[in-house]
This record gives C-alpha cells, structure tokens and sequence, in this order.
C-alpha cells in the first residue's frame, strides 16, 4: 500500500495521547486501520509542561498504533488547544488599484495578510484568520468575491489567536519523538469535522468537546465557523472534585464517575451506595451515589455555565445568529450519565451527543466510532484532506510545465486551456511551515 495516501492524526490531549491511521476507502470514506492511545503524562490543560513526558507518550502511542496497522509512521496532522488559545472578530479592507479588473486570490491574500499585521499580546500569535463574509464596495453578505468588479473589498474575520511558545513546543514534542509535523489543526475544528454534518453546519450548531483538562467550544453558522473557545476545565476537575469530597485516591474517584457517575441528582436513590476499599487496612468507605452525582452536578453545571456565556457572546440570542441545530456534545466527558438532559435543562437548547462516525467507514470498529476519539478522527480527516491538496497543486504545477513547453510551440493555445485551480495555502499550513523552519534553525 502507498504510505502517501495514508494520513496520521496525533491527539495530544490532558489525559490521553492518541495516534490514529487512517486512509480514505473507494467510497471516500476515512477508514481507520490502527490506533494507539497512552496516558498522558506531560500535559497540563491542554498545554506540554513536561517535553520529555510528553515524548515518551507521544512514542507509545505511535508504537501501538504502527503494530496494530503494520505501517511505519513518517507524518503526523497534530491538533492544538488548551487555555491559551482565544478568538476575536475583526474587520478589515483593502482598495485595490484597479477595479476594472476582477478581484482574485491575490487581492483575498492581501487582506487576509493585512489581518495578520494586527498588534497582539505579548507572545502571542495568530493561529486561524478565518474569512466569514466579504463586503464589495459596500454590499455586504457576498460569500465568495473572486470574479466580481469593485473597488474596495472588506471581510469580516474570525482571528483565533494562541501563544507561540506553546505551539513550538508541540512541534518540538513531535520533532523530538522522531516525527515530521505534517500539519496543524485548531482541536474543536477537528473534532467538529468528525461529528457534525454539513445540515447542522448550515443550521448553526454550537459543538462542545469536553476534555480531560479543557472544554473546547466550535461555532457554526451558515456553515462558516463563527466562534471559537477554550474553557480550561474537564473531566478532570470533575474527578478531583470528586477526590476531595469523598476524601479516595485518584484512581478510585476517576473509577466512581465512570461507573456510577450520573450529571442529575435527582436520578438517584437515598440508599443507593457504593464501598471503596480503604487505603492498607484501613476501613472499607461507604459513599452514597445520591452525593457523589451533587458533587458531579455541582462541578458539571460550572462548566456547561461557562460554555453557555461562550455561546451568548457569539450572539445566539439574536434572530438571525439562532443556533437551529442546538449543541453536540463530545469527548470523552460527554460520556457523563444524563449529561445531554442536563445540557438541555441548562440552556434550553436541542442537544445530542456526538459521535465521530459521520465520516468513517461502514465496517469501522466501534471503539473509534466513540465521542473519545472524535479529536483523533478529525484530525485524521485533515491530514487526507491535505494531501489531496498537496496533489492538486502538484497536478497543477505539472500541467504548468506541460503547458509553457506545448504553448512555445503554438501561441495560440493560450486562450483555450484553463489549469487547475491551485487552492489557497490556509493559514495553518503556513503556520505548519514557520514552525517547522523555527524547530529546523533552533537545532
């Protein structure tokens, strides 16, 4: 088998590390052909505190998944979050020198350029600038500008912005694990990608992917995404939470919310009560379900508040920002018991969980299809995605080549031939590049 056509998603998260193969089958579906998943040791919220941890992970993880594929992996598509990445809205414009000639890629990357020059943070760095519509000489509401007259060109943007130094040291995890960073992706993008439908694109949805250690929130309209929101807290304060109040050790309290933990109080009896085996010869202790989900509840609701302001200052409220499609919860936190009624209690808002099988073959195991991976299979998603840009561009330099030799021989032809369209380099590619030449100087 080819190993260009095979792409890698690495999913370095709070609590898992995941790498994920992957290749597109005959009916363009992503079928997942390994997996691999280690605890993750070096990460903290979503960001590396510890390189050498957070190598070894990476390395297990890739292992496994290299065994149970019988591939040896080269690229990965990694996915970035965590409590530093936050987004803005900007406008911006640009007055082009000659409106007699129709707007092309040109004029978009200069704006999009213009965008880039904005002053941020210290230690900041623009990740995503995503266009969301374009104005021509005032007329607003225009979705895609190239080929139209005009002579002043104005976009609204969605600008995701996250700390440089962060960003490197992912790349320098990957670089170190022995790895070549094939590209970077914006996690609940991911995430999003494997579990939403274009409909609920269409119809405005609002995905929120909750974490080990961060719940990430993608907001989609009109099938454009038009906020985007890092909140750091996930499934593991909720565990901790629960390692206070019941006074156990870690394990057990992560035990106790995956088997009997439940978002909703009410749904539990008063005598309804589980015993944990105390620590070397201590008693045995007795913890009642009916506390253990309030302690959950308590810590749940916190989060989901905090995800519901995200959703209010995209504008939800608003007639014409309405998110029709409701919300779709992922990740491995979505697995919470009574999680959706309490999500739909909360906001009042039509909720699903979401699962990544949107996009994966028929006959794709059922572990992957869990809302756990749906980072890992988004990811996957985009490293295909980006190779078959790769071999547009590719075509598309060929038939270049091919045209200039045929085209010295008849001046004519010119007229007739039009060549493939080269895509625009999306940000994160660029971004991909810089960070790869930064890794590649600072040796």
């Amino acid at each position: 088998m080819e190993n260009n056509k095979i792409s890698v998603g690495l999913d370095i998260g709070t609590t898992k590390i995941v790498a994920m193969i992957g290749r597109k089958n005959e009916y363009g579906k992503a079928e997942i052909l390994g997996i691999g998943k280690s605890k993750s040791l070096g990460v903290h919220r979503g960001v590396v505190n510890n390189i050498t941890q957070t190598i070894q992970s990476i390395q297990q993880a890739v292992q496994e998944a290299e065994a149970e594929a019988g591939l040896k992996i080269e690229d990965v598509t990694v996915g970035i979050a965590g409590q530093h990445i936050r987004s803005l809205q900007h406008s911006d414009y640009i007055t082009r020198t000659n409106s007699d000639v129709v707007i092309d890629e040109d004029d978009i990357d200069r704006l999009i350029n213009q965008v880039h020059k904005l002053v941020m943070l210290p230690g900041e760095e623009i990740i995503h600038v995503l266009p969301q519509e374009y104005k021509i000489d005032g007329q607003a509401e225009i979705k895609e500008p190239i080929g139209m007259y005009g002579g002043r060109l104005e976009a609204n943007f969605h600008v995701v912005v996250g700390q440089v130094s962060s960003i490197r040291n992912i790349g320098r995890c990957v670089k170190s694990s022995g790895l070549e960073l094939e590209g970077i992706t914006l996690e609940p993008l991911a995430s999003a990608n494997a579990v939403l439908s274009q409909e609920e694109k269409e119809a405005g949805v609002a995905l929120i992917d909750i974490g080990g250690g961060t719940t990430d929130l993608a907001v989609f309209k009109d099938g454009i995404i038009r906020h985007t929101a890092v909140i750091p807290f996930g499934g593991n304060v909720v565990t901790e939470d629960i390692k206070e109040g019941c006074s156990i050790i870690e394990k057990q309290a992560e035990l106790l919310k995956i088997k009997f933990g439940s978002a909703w109080p009410g749904e539990n009896k008063d005598n309804e009560i589980v015993s944990i085996p105390g620590l070397r010869g201590r008693e045995p202790k007795e913890i009642t379900l009916k506390n253990l989900s309030k302690i959950i509840h308590a810590r749940v609701v916190e989060i989901i508040e905090q995800v519901y302001v995200e959703i209010k200052n995209y504008g939800h409220e608003e007639q014409k920002k309405k998110l029709i499609a409701g919300i779709v919860l992922t990740g491995g936190g979505a697995q919470l018991k009574h999680l959706k009624q309490l999500v739909e209690y909360i906001t009042g808002m039509d909720t699903r969980i979401g699962f990544p099988n949107e996009h994966l073959a028929g006959d794709s195991d059922e572990e992957v299809a869990s809302p756990l991976f749906a980072t890992a299979v988004g990811l996957v998603m985009d490293g295909l995605k980006r190779q078959e840009r790769k071999q547009i561009e590719h075509e598309a330099e060929n038939f270049e080549e091919v045209m200039e030799s045929t085209s010295e021989d008849s001046n004519n032809s010119e007229d007739v031939v039009h060549s493939p369209k080269k895509e625009r380099k999306s940000f994160l590619d660029k971004l991909t590049e810089r960070v790869k030449d930064f890794l590649d100087n600072a040796e």
